[in-house]
C-alpha cells in the first residue's frame, strides 16, 4: 500500500510529465503553424512599406492559380499510388460533410438574411475552405511533404465540389434576376487549372507514365514557388482596417467557417473511426479560412464582394489561432 507521500509524489510527478507533454506538443504546433502565417504577415507587412503593390499581387495571383499551384497538385498526384491512397469512404463523407454543412447554414440564413447578395456571399464564405494553398502548407509542416499526395488527391475530389456549390448559391438567390447557363459553367470548372491539373496527374498516375528527367526538374521549381508565393498574395491582400468596419455578417460566417463547421465536422471523423494522418488532414480541411477565390466570384458574379472580403481578412487572421488549438487538441488526445 501507498503511503500518502508517495501517492502524492507520483501524482506531482505525472502532474509534471503532463505538463511538458503540453508544452511539447504546443512548441510543435507553433513550429508547424508559424511559418505558415508568417510569410501571410510578410505580405501584408511587405505591401504595407511598399515593397509590393496591387499590381504584384494581381499578377503573382494569377501565376499561382493558373501555373504554379496546378504543377504541385500535378507533381504530387503523379507521385502516388491510386489504388492504395483512395479511400472511397473518406471522399464519400467529406462530401457528405460539406454539403451538409453548405445546405444548414444556407436554411438556416434565409430567415436572417432578406438580401441576395448577402446570402450568397455568407454561405459561400461559411463553406469554402482555402485547403489548396494554407491547408498543403500546414499538412506539409504537420505530417511532412509525402503526405501533399493524399492531400492533393483529396484536393481533386474538393475542388469541383466547391466550384459548383459557388456556382450554385452565387445563382440560385438571384434566380428572379438572371439565369444559369449550366453549358458555360460546366466549362469553366472543367477548364479551372487545377481540375485539369488533377485530371491530368490521375491519367499520369493511371497509367504510370514517367516524365523526363528535364521537365520533372523544372516543375519541382515551379511547384516549390508556390505555397510561398501564394501565401505572401495572401497577406498583400489583406487590409485590417477592414476589420474596423466589417459587418456582424463577415464575424458570423468567418467564426462557422473557422470555429463550428470544424468541430463538428472534425467530430464526426472521429466518430466514423479516422485517426492519424486521416483524422489530420480532414481537421485542416474544415478548419482552414474561408478561399480568396470566394472574393473573386463574388465580385465577378454581382455578389456583395466587399462582404467576401472582410469574410476573407477575418478568417484568416483569426484561423491562426484557431488552428493551433484544434492541433494542440488533437495532439494531446493523441488522435494525430
Amino acid at each position: 500500500m501507498l503511503c500518502p507521500i508517495n501517492l502524492n509524489q507520483k501524482l506531482s510527478e505525472g502532474l509534471l510529465w503532463r505538463r511538458l507533454e503540453l508544452i511539447d506538443n504546443i512548441i510543435f504546433t507553433g513550429n508547424v503553424i508559424a511559418p505558415v502565417f508568417l510569410l501571410v504577415f510578410l505580405g501584408y507587412f511587405v505591401k504595407r512599406i511598399n515593397v509590393i503593390n496591387e499590381n504584384f499581387v494581381d499578377v503573382t495571383s494569377k501565376f499561382v492559380f493558373s501555373v504554379s499551384l496546378p504543377a504541385l497538385v500535378f507533381i504530387n498526384i503523379v507521385g502516388i499510388n491510386l489504388s492504395e491512397e483512395i479511400d472511397i469512404n473518406q471522399i464519400i463523407y467529406i462530401y457528405a460533410a460539406t454539403l451538409f454543412s453548405f445546405f444548414i447554414v444556407w436554411i438556416l440564413s434565409i430567415p436572417f438574411i432578406k438580401d441576395a447578395k448577402n446570402l450568397s456571399v455568407f454561405v459561400q464564405g461559411a463553406y469554402r475552405s482555402n485547403f489548396a494553398i494554407v491547408g498543403l502548407a500546414i499538412i506539409s509542416k504537420l505530417f511532412g511533404a509525402s503526405a501533399l499526395g493524399k492531400a492533393s488527391l483529396i484536393l481533386a475530389f474538393v475542388l469541383p465540389l466547391y466550384n459548383v456549390l459557388a456556382v450554385i448559391i452565387l445563382t440560385v438567390p438571384f434566380r428572379k434576376e438572371r439565369k444559369l447557363n449550366l453549358k458555360s459553367t460546366l466549362v469553366e470548372i472543367l477548364l479551372n487549372p487545377l481540375i485539369v491539373a488533377v485530371i491530368l496527374g490521375l491519367l499520369f498516375s493511371y497509367f504510370q507514365i514517367t516524365l523526363p528527367s528535364v521537365i520533372n526538374l523544372t516543375l519541382d521549381f515551379i511547384a516549390e514557388l508556390a505555397l510561398p508565393l501564394a501565401l505572401i498574395g495572401i497577406g498583400g491582400s489583406l487590409n485590417m482596417q477592414n476589420i474596423q468596419k466589417a459587418s456582424g455578417l463577415a464575424f458570423t460566417s468567418s467564426a462557422i467557417k473557422i470555429i463550428l463547421i470544424p468541430v463538428i465536422l472534425t467530430l464526426g471523423s472521429y466518430y466514423f473511426g479516422y485517426r492519424g494522418l486521416d483524422l489530420g488532414i480532414m481537421f485542416v480541411l474544415f478548419s482552414c479560412p474561408t478561399a480568396i477565390v470566394s472574393f473573386i466570384m463574388a465580385e465577378a458574379m454581382g455578389a456583395n464582394s466587399k462582404l467576401a472580403g472582410n469574410i476573407v481578412l477575418i478568417s484568416t487572421v483569426a484561423s491562426v489561432f484557431t488552428i493551433a488549438v484544434g492541433i494542440v487538441i488533437l495532439k494531446e488526445l493523441s488522435l494525430i
